[in-house]
């Protein structure tokens, strides 16, 4: 690769030809402000916070797509001439923004909120005609609130990233807005729920819907028994709400501060992870040997399976019909934990602490309950939980670690990694070899479906049978596996498929960070790198080597795929059309 010799604010460096300037001062420590920027997802150039000088250039160039191509180019980032027109661009975006900061969801985590404060800036400097819109609430997973949009276009990106393309930038000029073709509500069309448009955005346009105080009311009904379970991701990534480094595990501190919270009980989504690998690894092997409909599509990402039920209801026959370790848990919880408790079901509150966004519209599908209850009644996100300790007083840093409550305790190595891309496969895969050759095989690392790459390919021998495996995680990627699918190209036996890119970890209701973290830290890759660190030190690896998991078969389900099973743990899909 060829190098350059440059020089950054008088200062020699370095860097290889058609590095951005915005790459090469991130590399050399110097931080350039953007609120439009993204990479690899929305390269634009649109804010024009990144404007920098290059010495012959006729004009200040956007840094986060400038590139750096000629020997001897001298770039300055931070003269009294850039520093003038940054706070000037500021002070226009606030000019025509809703500047309620201090009732704004991310308030003190918002982009715009901190560039102002760095720069200065004078919020009544431009004042003059400004927009007004009305909040959009008509999905269950998110509102949204043009008020406070600064059409950076981040979130058309990551939509478009989705394949989905949902919303776009509607009319011209001062009359700009972000919304759905012919200004229909979110909730009107074929958005699938996945939040993406939520992580990215800088301001408090795009928001969760915020469904704490639900929870704060039923903790504090006297009739009520609470119970919270929390998905594989959230331990890796809740630590990042009280700044702790990006990866961390805080299993312990997370399960002491739900106790603090007042939940009656505390258990752990691996078991429903590690449930739905006997059903859906069951299901597989049945599939397999009667002939059934192959490959088999795994069915825990809620956003997937909106996805699946929009854009390609014709592969619905491949899908498994499992729930997702949420719905699964949640069933349990109204079954199994309330008989052994003793407890009428209708009294029984259950409440999910979820990486997902979309997991909110899942909590009431058709088909995702019994006996006329839903499986779970509130599903949070890991940001609205970090809300809920905050609010409580809980100094979340200094809680010393606890464990979750008995019955469903448990959960194995498998499902911890479910939080990651590849992970339910590795998971299925490690029950489905050893039922198959009737061992217990101790080679259990399946490391070709690991990682963050969008596609991954695999063929293992299982038993002398060749299974062909794919893992994809954005629905992109998805697109392109479903496409070989549906053009009979596709020779694979088992897939898995992730609605957000990365898996869990990286899902729509997860930390955010701003896009100068975004942009040089592999979120995906850290977090998931917790996930498989915990699975290691577990004392069960595989789904089913679970005591908890073999006790709930032998006492209450059966097996695997019992009737019992099908009317607890199973679901069906509808096809929905494009625009619905």
């Amino acid at each position: 690769m060829e190098m350059l010799n440059i020089k950054i604010n008088g200062k020699d460096y370095q860097v290889e030809k058609n590095t951005t300037i915005l790459e090469a001062c991130h590399k050399f420590g110097i931080k350039i402000p953007t609120l439009c920027f993204l990479k690899e997802i929305n390269e634009i150039g649109a804010c024009r916070m990144c404007l920098c000088e290059v010495k012959g250039a006729r004009s200040l160039v956007a840094a986060c797509v400038y590139p750096i191509d000629r020997e001897g180019t001298e770039i300055f980032t931070n003269t009294p001439q850039i520093q003038k027109y940054r706070k000037m661009n500021l002070e226009l975006l606030l000019s025509n923004h809703d500047k309620k900061c201090l009732s704004c969801p991310r308030s003190t985590n918002c982009e715009l909120q901190q560039l102002c404060l760095e720069y200065g800036v004078d919020e009544k400097k431009f004042e003059g005609e400004e927009t007004h819109y009305e909040e959009d609430h008509s999905t269950l997973h998110l509102v949204r609130n043009n008020n406070k949009c600064i059409l950076c276009r981040r979130c058309v990106a990551a939509c478009k990233n989705q394949f989905v393309s949902v919303i776009g930038a509607n009319n011209r000029g001062f009359d700009t807005e972000i919304s759905c073709a012919f200004e229909k509500d979110l909730g009107d069309v074929s958005c699938i729920s996945c939040g993406q448009c939520t992580v990215v955005c800088p301001t408090g346009a795009l928001v969760e819907r915020d469904d704490t105080d639900k929870v704060f009311e039923a903790i504090a009904d006297p009739t009520k028994h609470v119970v919270v379970h929390t998905a594989p991701s959230i331990r890796a990534t809740l630590g990042e709400c009280f700044d702790m480094p990006i990866g961390t595990n805080v299993t312990g501190k997370m399960v002491t501060a739900l106790k603090k919270l007042g939940f009656d009980k505390v258990f752990d989504t691996n078991f429903g992870a590690d449930l739905t690998i006997m059903e859906e690894g069951t299901e597989f092997i049945q599939r397999v040997q009667n002939g059934g409909v192959l490959p088999m599509i795994t069915s825990c990402s809620p956003g997937w399976i909106k996805f699946c039920e929009h854009y390609y209801p014709d592969l619905i026959p491949h899908l498994s019909t499992c729930k997702s370790p949420q719905q699964m848990q949640g069933a349990m919880i109204k079954s199994y934990y309330a008989e052994k408790a003793g407890i009428d079901p209708k009294d029984i509150v259950v409440v999910s602490v979820m990486p997902c966004v979309a997991k909110k519209f899942e909590i009431k599908r058709d088909d995702q309950g019994h006996d006329g209850m839903q499986d779970n009644d509130i599903s949070i996100t890991t940001r609205e939980l970090a809300k809920m300790i905050k609010k409580a007083g809980i100094q979340f840093t200094a809680l010393e670690d606890s464990s979750f409550d008995p019955i469903m305790a448990i959960g194995s190595g498998a499902g911890t990694i479910f939080g990651a891309t590849g992970g339910v496969m590795e998971a299925a895969l490690r029950t489905v070899a050893d039922v198959l050759t009737g061992e217990d095989l101790k080679q259990i690392e399946y490391n070709e479906v690991r990682g963050t790459d969008g596609i991954k390919e695999a063929t293992y021998d299982v038993a002398g049978m060749t299974v062909k495996v794919a893992v994809c995680s954005g629905l992109k990627n998805a697109a392109v596996i479903l496409d070989k699918i549906r053009a009979g190209e596709a020779d694979y036996h088992f897939v898995e498929i992730m609605c957000c890119p990365g898996g869990c970890v990286n899902g729509g209701g997860q930390p955010i960070q701003p896009g100068h973290v975004r942009n040089f830290v592999d979120l995906k890759a850290l977090r998931a790198k917790a996930l498989y660190e915990d699975d290691v030190n577990l004392p069960y690896r595989k789904s089913h080597d679970n005591p908890e998991i073999k006790a709930i078969y032998e006492e209450f389900l059966g097996e695997p795929g019992s009737h019992k099973a099908h009317e607890l743990l199973h679901t069906s899909y509808v096809v929905r059309a494009k625009g619905v």
